[in-house]
């Protein structure tokens, strides 16, 4: 059978969680270089002075014509009632089960034209709704650098910082206009004409405007770099690389990857059978010791990622009848786990110098994920009672930490977990995870608020 769409690739390997624990993948790269101080001054200068991201890694794709409120509205959680040209949001889209799929940011560049920008989850699911559901809608897409065989679109620059607006209106030569958060404004950058949405991915505790996200034609994107880089030497600026730009979710609290709802059900498989065999959603690796036979298992709701604020029914969207039916039922809490100081300094140890076979998985610094979805099992009184997802170090919070989905009961201030670090089945099904390794116990307590 040719492999030619997810579908297919799915049962060729005998089930999702087949293919996904046996996918080579590792932690989702960035294309740009891994350092240009060292990644704790980078880290160290998002709280302090500014950092300059370039996000070659965002997939943007395009939605032009007169259907194109009428589909979001259609397909996504939130409340279309006061978008428009000049603002984004935050887009959530679900499948019938409410199970979660993805999220990217909107951005309203018209009456009838918006872009959906960051991971191709959100936008692939948008896409397929667009053409299946007959919509008068045009669809265009400028991929991101990883997969892209020819020249982007535009440039994209993050500036974020208690100095980043210092920073820009320094490149602009003047003040810049007012752009309220999660608005965008347009000024002029070395004489080009550039766009930008206010919002923080890192976040400064107190201060709403900390960043700007830049962008405007790709020909002119060196000679904009040029100038904020120029324009930031007096503040302190500081160009960040890969290693530091994956540890920045650990801060705002951003998931970003984590299994959609895509992979099994009747109600989803002719979107398997839309989607290629080659993919991010095809190529996915699943990794961390959380064990199920269940792909559900894996799957959050919107309610599990924290963001039951988002979810509007002031409107009809796929996903929101499932999602009004478990509005009341208990839920994960989104979490901030700090790992014991003791217990990481052993398992760093361990991984170095004990025998073979008492080994445990190593843990990368300052990012300790190894798959595209990672899934390590959070444990209390016996039980597993979560997921940790994300999990790493910065030096603004002072300590190793993860993102987590707990049960709701534990969702509070100070209460004492256990991660299990390991991946007993990666090890039988892909290379890059040592065999053998042995499991491991981590302390962990929980935060409600971010630790940095």
């Amino acid at each position: 059978m040719a492999i030619e769409s997810l579908e297919n690739k799915i049962h060729q390997a005998g089930g999702p969680l087949r293919m996904l624990r046996g996918a080579r993948a590792g932690a989702h790269p960035f294309p740009i270089p891994p350092q240009f101080t060292t990644w704790q001054d980078e880290q160290k200068s998002w709280r302090e002075t500014a950092v300059l991201f370039e996000q070659r890694h965002m997939t943007d794709v395009y939605f032009e014509g007169p259907d194109v409120r009428r589909l979001l509205s259609d397909v996504a959680v939130n409340s279309f009632a006061a978008f428009g040209p000049m603002k984004a949001k935050q887009l959530i889209v679900c499948n019938e089960e409410g199970q979660y799929i993805g999220d990217a940011i909107l951005f309203g560049l018209g009456v009838e034209k918006v872009s959906l920008v960051g991971g191709p989850v959100a936008a692939n699911w948008v896409s397929f709704q667009a053409e299946r559901g007959g919509y008068d809608v045009a669809i265009s897409r400028d991929e991101n650098a990883l997969v892209n065989t020819g020249e982007r679109l535009v440039f994209r620059y993050q500036v974020q910082g208690p100095r980043a607006l210092d920073i820009v209106s320094a490149a602009h030569g003047a003040p810049l206009p007012r752009i309220k958060f999660f608005n965008i404004g347009a000024f002029d950058i070395a004489g080009v004409r550039v766009q930008a949405l206010n919002h923080t991915m890192v976040g400064v505790p107190g201060q709403e405007r900390t960043g700007l996200e830049i962008w405007g034609p790709a020909g002119s994107g060196p000679r904009v770099l040029e100038a904020l880089l120029t324009a930031g030497e007096q503040y302190g600026l500081r160009q960040g690389g890969a290693i530091a730009y994956s540890t920045t979710a650990l801060e705002s609290g951003w998931f970003g990857l984590v299994v959609p709802g895509i992979y099994a059900g009747g109600a989803t498989k002719a979107y398997r059978e839309w989607l290629p065999a080659r993919g991010l959603e095809a190529g996915a690796s699943l990794g961390g010791s959380f064990a199920s036979d269940d792909i559900d298992d894996y799957v959050p709701t919107p309610y599990d990622l924290g963001y039951a604020n988002i979810i509007k029914f002031d409107h009809d969207f796929i996903g929101g009848e499932a999602l009004r039916r478990i509005k009341t039922e208990p839920h994960r809490r989104k979490v901030w786990l700090r790992w014991n100081r003791e217990d990481v300094t052993r398992l760093l140890g361990d991984a170095l110098h004990s025998p073979e076979q008492d080994r445990p998985r190593y843990l990368q610094i300052p990012y300790g994920v190894y798959a595209t979805f990672q899934y390590d099992a959070i444990l209390h009184a016996g039980r597993v009672v979560g997921i940790s997802n994300r999990t790493g170090y910065t030096v603004n919070v002072g300590a190793w930490s993860s993102l987590a989905m707990i049960d709701e009961e534990l969702a509070a201030d100070g209460t004492e977990v256990t991660v299990l670090w390991g991946d007993p089945q990666g090890a039988r099904l892909r290379p890059a995870v040592e065999s053998p390794h042995a499991l491991r116990e981590v302390r962990a307590v929980v935060s409600t608020r971010p630790l940095a």
